[in-house]
């Protein structure tokens, strides 16, 4: 039997029948509530099942194979959405009141007074860099200057990072940002002091005084990229700049504090935002400790030195630690996205969640379309989730539902079920191949040893204070919602109840019960 029928055919025929939309075994309840001003009606959205199953689209060939292809870019898993992208849907209702937006709340009420440090935190792919993008342009309008570093990019390896490579990184993109040769003499003079000792690992044998200023500022460039993409060089630049790290510091806040004295409004009006460095591979050091510990908590004062506003992303396996505390000591807020739940902690039918996640889906199709028919100067008629993109509702909730809430993951399902077709509507076929791939790809993530705690996590909600459940949480095994409340709550992902080895690992636990 096909998994979509298996693991949603009591819910596909409830949806059917407009009946008690509960999964088999659970008392019915309402959907918690989440606002009513976009829940209005939720509760007869999954009641309604208008479309007609294996209605065609009504487009020529031409046209649909035009749309297909937009459509596969508009479901671009690493792209994120610029500010006031008419494709972008607010989920902060339903999950749980996360707001990006009010970083911008400390920010801007304490710029008087002091800078800020915050830290922003969620599951891999869950959507943090297109709020990020939308806080960026919240302060902008709050009339404050934001530099935007995508750590990951040009400076740092995920795979190998230290605090040092961070700040080497801030340094350049601040430097690089604003360009001015005046206000970038602290930190030129801090590089000149030390250039004998560096030159060789900038591959370069001129004197600093024979380089130009530009020649100067490419010249501390080229230290952060050999940091990243010069692995037998990456030892040697942190051996050597790490015991000038507070003095490196000390001449970027001069820079800082020259480049804020410029700005409209006075000072403090300048905000740094680094993001992806919740992608920081974990890694356990000599010492015994994290490299996420020692950057993040036992480097957290120096992290928080910085003459500006500072927004740092963190991994959310940091954050489910019993550092928990600690963060909050040193930092002045840890923000997290959770995921968009598409279903309660009861296990009931969230309906709600479901309707947004479709949402998101809808947003991207009305868009894509518009700029198909603006590319062949032609009119597209309305395109329905419905009939046109899905073969019926039931295929549609599939793919939200096991997407698990995520929003990479919500991406791409859709583009891999796009690779299974050549005209749509999308089928249960379709789209049970891509939930298969996204299936496997977590089942070889989880070691032999972590099942039975993917299944205790089924039963209890929560996740215990050890490394094996961060170790899942970092990898998206474990996934963290909030309820109305903002109450954090967890689930194993919804893709791993189909596979052999969690469906036994519950079993067994259930085993001792059913004996005493």
């Amino acid at each position: 039997m096909p998994i979509y029928c298996r693991d949603l055919g009591p819910f596909a025929r409830a949806i059917a029948r407009g009946g008690d939309r509960t999964p088999p075994g659970r008392a019915s309840s309402p959907p918690p509530s989440a606002g009513q001003s976009r829940a209005a009606g939720r509760s007869t959205w999954l009641q309604s099942n208008q479309a007609i199953p294996g209605q065609t689209m009504p487009l020529d060939p031409d046209t649909t194979e035009a749309f297909i292809d937009a459509l596969y870019v508009a479901f671009d898993p690493l792209k994120p959405l610029p500010p006031s992208d008419p494709r972008y849907v607010n989920c902060d209702e339903v999950r749980g009141g996360s707001d990006v937006l009010k970083l911008a709340k400390p920010i801007k009420r304490l710029s008087a007074e002091r800078v800020t440090c915050q830290l922003y935190t969620g599951h891999r792919g869950a959507g943090k860099s297109t709020e990020l993008l939308r806080l960026e342009e919240d302060l902008k309008k709050k009339g404050f200057t934001v530099v935007y570093l995508t750590a990951d990019q040009d400076d740092i390896d995920p795979q190998d990072a230290e605090y040092i490579d961070i700040l080497l990184a801030c340094t350049r993109r601040l430097i690089e940002a604003f360009r001015d040769s005046d206000k970038a003499e602290p930190v030129l003079d801090w590089l000149r002091e030390r250039w004998e000792d560096l030159k060789d690992l900038a591959q370069t044998s001129i004197s600093f005084e024979g380089l130009s200023i530009e020649q100067q500022f490419s010249a501390f460039s080229k230290l952060t990229a050999n940091l990243k993409a010069e692995p037998s060089l990456r030892f040697k630049i942190r051996n050597r700049i790490n015991p000038h790290s507070v003095t490196l510091i000390e001449a970027l806040n001069k820079y800082i504090e020259r480049i804020q004295e410029a700005l409209a409004g006075g000072d403090r009006r300048l905000v740094l935002i680094v993001d992806n460095l919740d992608r920081i591979v974990p890694k356990i050091q000599e010492d015994g400790r994290s490299n996420h510990e020692d950057i993040f908590i036992d480097r957290g004062e120096q992290l928080t030195k910085l003459a500006c506003h500072t927004v740092y992303t963190v991994p959310i396996s940091l954050v489910c630690s019993q550092h928990c505390n600690r963060l909050d000591d040193i930092y002045q807020t840890c923000a997290i996205l959770p995921m968009i739940a598409a279903k309660n902690q009861e296990g009931n039918w969230y309906e709600f969640g479901l309707k947004t996640l479709a949402e998101v889906i809808q947003k991207r199709v009305d868009v894509t379309a518009a700029e198909v028919a603006k590319e062949l100067s032609k009119a597209l008629p309305p395109l329905n989730l419905e009939g046109d993109i899905f073969d019926r509702k039931e295929t549609l909730v599939q793919l939200c539902y096991y997407s698990g809430g995520h929003a990479r993951t919500l991406m791409r399902l859709m583009q891999r079920s796009l690779d299974e077709v050549d005209r749509l509507p999308l089928s249960p076929k379709a789209v049970q191949v891509a939930m298969t791939a996204e299936r496997e790809n977590l089942r070889r993530t989880v070691n032999a040893d972590q099942w039975a705690i993917l299944a205790e996590v089924d039963r209890t909600k929560n996740i215990e204070n050890n490394p094996t459940y961060r170790t899942l949480v970092f990898s998206r095994c474990i996934l963290e919602f909030r309820d109305e409340r903002g109450q954090a709550w967890y689930d194993v992902h919804p893709l791993i109840r189909g596979l052999a080895e969690f469906k036994q690992a519950t079993e067994q636990a259930k085993e001792p019960a059913e004996v005493a």
